[in-house]
């Protein structure tokens, strides 16, 4: 099946036809034929407590009709889907040409991760049709696609927690996210969320179509047979293809059957294979649009001069020279949030950013003149040298044990700011007209992204019409909607004039908002028995019988919150518990008789956000490396402590072992390099990696990391493995060389000179190791960075006998 490319079309005229139609393209409903639709929702507890969203048949007043035109809401594009205006929309999820291809509706945002092919493989393999035949469109916000699991991860339960309270918590957070329609990306949670319903839209369709053949033949159905897109009756010999069965269904529609079931793991023929993914195609050849592409007629481009201070104010422009140079046509000021700047409008970008280049600016620092990154690393050591924090887990009287054991061991870990740095930076278009206001922007959250415009513009919901093309990565960064904040108010202020807001690489990376720097205090009790001997000779072996985790971070939560109710609200906003703070650190699978674990929030400067495994990836720095400098008081490998810690755990011991087995641990290394081992569960997917390490004039050399992975089923494994491959480059960039200095209370960062990332020289060979599973998917676009850093410490630490307690580990200072 050919890939149909879809260029990011413009916004049409809202008084003529429907705006936003793509020729040649599947269309999304509208507003007005999804509000018509009736849809039901299965409110039974599924895998992991989630909220199994189902898909119901067309209102009956539009049963046998195509569906409407789209509003320009969704991403304008269609990948390997062609579906003409005859096409029929079985349920919420797909719909069938009369050609037998399948377009499935995707209501989640692919920046690489390939979700747009995970996803249309769970409805394809339900529904028995050949992947060849498979396309997909976007999905229109909807309560019936929202990420029913995204709001799990607030909820402080360890992952192996099953009682009732933690279903119907769960069950809860589903109602509310399906309530407010939350088609979010993130959290490593699609496939997750999707995992159900998706297939359940699958099973419903086929057996609608099942069930037409049969009244068409006047057979009863279980004489039926669905298979490569067809329906057969075996009997007769008899078969009507999938798109001349829902040209029959459209004439008269039936209801899907009261009672379905999903086929079992044994009769899977494509989940759990490697087809060829939907977006490849476009992207080898070129042809993929991202937002940096639109280009709608008539489209000025937008440059900004941003404070250089973080919150920091505009005291005066002065735009003349600028207002002379050729093509610019506008400068606009936007004095407060999310970041005071003015904005050159031109023809073209080059213009645009000559004339950003012309204004006479003058600033105001603020109050934070005179902070630095340094002031803050002093506040949090404050606040970690204070009293108690909130406790995440209190399991046991660590404090009783530590005060009676003979040893201890107390160790101090701090980690820095990160950016995101995605490759494509931030950049939306949009176009106020006749009321509307159209965007295309990349965004991970598409609902609060137009709640935001829709605010802002003083417009209802249903006036904001966004198209969300490819993303040139996210990382959570494109959760946030300050790039919507500014270009809303450039469209308010040129109505009619589509404009074009592309950020600068050093705008991107001076006001990102940031993974939080962190300190950690963690403390064991040690029990050496004075008979100690190894375990072959039958002697008790050195344990730990306390721990005692304390960590210091700004609240990723609390400012995400904030930016999205910014003014009167922030005010009677109260500090509450972040879970995310403390994920990987008061969860940890390690069976020690007392642990207590706290936390304790401080304020930031610098605004903190959603980075690529959020608090995991600061947490298992600190308690994986804690782990070995644990192993090492008592005498004992770090991976057999960890095995024994892991008795109860057979997973995650699982992994462990493959992770050891295959790199080669207690074999000698090469010589000059040494082996460093992590572990951790994150995500729903449990992790481990070994990673070779040696020191090459003066600075670390990552030769090769050995990564295994339990993830649950795997529905893609091609793209779990780039995935992993993605994570771990991703963390080894942070882990090497990854911070935001700040000073004068300015982002001393430029570009990538000052921001490296692991080019193709610096890339270790990476072994992925996929074990097999029956239990549902976990994430996997985030468990792989974790373990990164640690492994890397580790393995210097095995290399030299010199611990180095604080990233990025080319700047560590080194202790014995």
């Amino acid at each position: 099946m050919s890939t149909a490319h879809a260029p990011i079309e413009p916004p049409d005229d809202p008084a003529g036809k429907a705006p936003g139609a793509v020729a040649g393209s599947a269309q999304v409903a509208g507003p007005d034929a999804d509000a018509m639709r009736r849809r039901f929702l299965m409110l039974g507890v599924g895998a992991g407590g989630a909220l199994v969203v189902g898909c119901g048949p067309l209102d009956p007043r539009e049963r046998g009709q195509a569906p409407r035109p789209a509003q320009p809401t969704g991403a304008e594009r269609a990948v390997n889907a062609e579906a003409p205006a005859a096409s029929v929309a079985l349920n919420a999820w797909l719909r069938l040409a009369p050609d037998g291809r399948v377009s499935v509706a995707l209501p989640r945002a692919e920046m690489g991760q390939g979700v747009y092919t995970a996803l249309a493989m769970l409805v394809a393999e339900e529904l028995e049709v050949p992947w060849t035949q498979v396309g997909v469109e976007p999905a229109y916000p909807d309560r019936v696609y929202a990420n029913t699991a995204l709001l799990h991860a607030v909820l402080p339960f360890q992952p192996d927690d099953h009682g009732w309270w933690v279903q119907a918590a769960r069950w809860t957070l589903s109602n509310a996210a399906v309530m407010l329609s939350l088609n979010v990306t993130g959290g490593s949670t699609s496939v997750r969320a999707a995992w159900e319903p998706m297939r359940w839209a699958g099973a419903s369709a086929r057996e609608v179509l099942r069930a037409t053949a049969a009244r068409h033949w006047q057979v009863q159905p279980e004489a039926c047979q669905c298979q490569q897109g067809q329906v057969q009756h075996q009997a007769s010999g008899r078969r009507l293809s999938y798109g001349e069965l829902a040209s029959l269904w459209a004439a008269h529609p039936l209801e899907p059957p009261s009672k379905l079931s999903l086929k079992p793991a044994s009769q899977w023929s494509l989940i759990g294979t490697s087809p060829t993914r939907l977006d490849t195609p476009d992207k080898t050849t070129g042809r993929a649009d991202f937002g940096s592409d639109a280009a709608w007629p008539g489209t000025k481009r937008a440059v900004l001069r941003t404070c250089p201070f973080v919150h920091g104010r505009l005291i005066k422009v002065d735009a003349r020279k600028a207002l002379q140079l050729p093509g610019v046509r506008a400068v606009h000021e936007f004095p407060d949030w999310p970041v005071p700047a003015v904005a050159v409008v031109a023809d073209h970008s080059w213009q645009a950013l000559k004339g950003a280049q012309a204004l006479e600016l003058e600033w105001d620092p603020g109050l934070n003149a005179g902070h630095s990154t340094a002031a803050q690393q002093h506040t949090m050591q404050d606040l970690l040298e204070e009293g108690s924090g909130t406790r995440f887990r209190n399991l046991g009287d660590t404090a009783a044990a530590l005060a009676q054991a003979t040893d201890t061991l107390q160790v101090e870990y701090q980690v820095p700011y990160l950016a995101h740095a995605a490759m494509e930076p931030l950049n939306a278009t949009a176009r106020f007209d006749a009321g509307h206001l159209h965007l295309c922007t990349g965004t991970q959250s598409p609902i609060l992204a137009r709640w935001r415009a829709a605010q802002i513009a003083k417009l209802d919901l249903e006036q904001v019409h966004l198209q969300v093309p490819f993303l040139g990565g996210g990382f959570g960064r494109r959760l946030e909607t300050d790039i919507i904040e500014q270009v809303t108010h450039l469209a308010m202020k040129m109505p009619g004039t589509p404009v074009h807001l592309m950020w600068t690489r050093e705008q991107d990376l001076q006001h990102d908002v940031y993974r939080p720097a962190a300190v950690a205090r963690l403390r064991a009790a040690l029990v050496k028995p004075a008979a100690s001997t190894s375990a072959g000779t039958g002697g008790l072996k050195p344990r730990v019988s306390a721990l005692h985790i304390k960590v210091v971070a700004p609240s990723v939560s609390e400012g995400s919150t904030r930016r999205l109710f910014p003014g009167p609200w922030n005010d009677a906003m109260p500090v509450l518990p972040d879970k995310s703070q403390i994920e990987g650190a008061y969860d940890l699978p390690y069976a020690i008789p007392h642990q207590l674990v706290e936390q304790v929030l401080c304020p930031s400067v610098l605004p903190v956000g959603y980075w690529r495994s959020v608090g995991h990836s600061y947490n298992a720095f600190f308690t994986e490396c804690f782990t070995d400098e644990v192993a090492q008081a008592l005498g004992r490998d770090p991976l057999d402590l960890r095995e024994e810690w892991l008795q109860n755990r057979p997973r995650h011991l699982a992994v462990l072992r493959a992770a050891a087995q295959a790199a080669g641990w207690g074999r000698a290394a090469p010589a000059g390099r040494a082996l460093g081992l992590a572990l951790h569960e994150s995500f729903g997917a449990i992790c481990a990696q070994v990673a070779e390490v040696s020191m090459q004039a003066g600075r670390p050399r990552v030769h090769r990391i050995v990564c295994a992975l339990d993830a649950g089923t795997l529905v893609h494994p091609d793209t779990v493995r780039a995935q992993l491959e993605s994570a771990i480059v991703f963390g080894l960039s942070a882990a090497l060389w990854g911070r935001v200095p700040m000073d004068g209370g300015q982002v001393q960062l430029r570009g990538w000179a000052d921001y490296p990332v692991v080019k193709m020289a610096d890339t270790p060979h990476i072994e992925t190791l996929l074990l097999p599973s029956d239990q549902p998917p976990g994430g996997v676009g985030e468990p792989g960075t974790p373990p990164v850093a640690p492994a890397v410490a580790n393995a210097l630490a095995r290399l030299d006998g010199r611990r180095r307690r604080s990233l990025p580990l080319s700047d560590a200072p080194i202790r014995t």
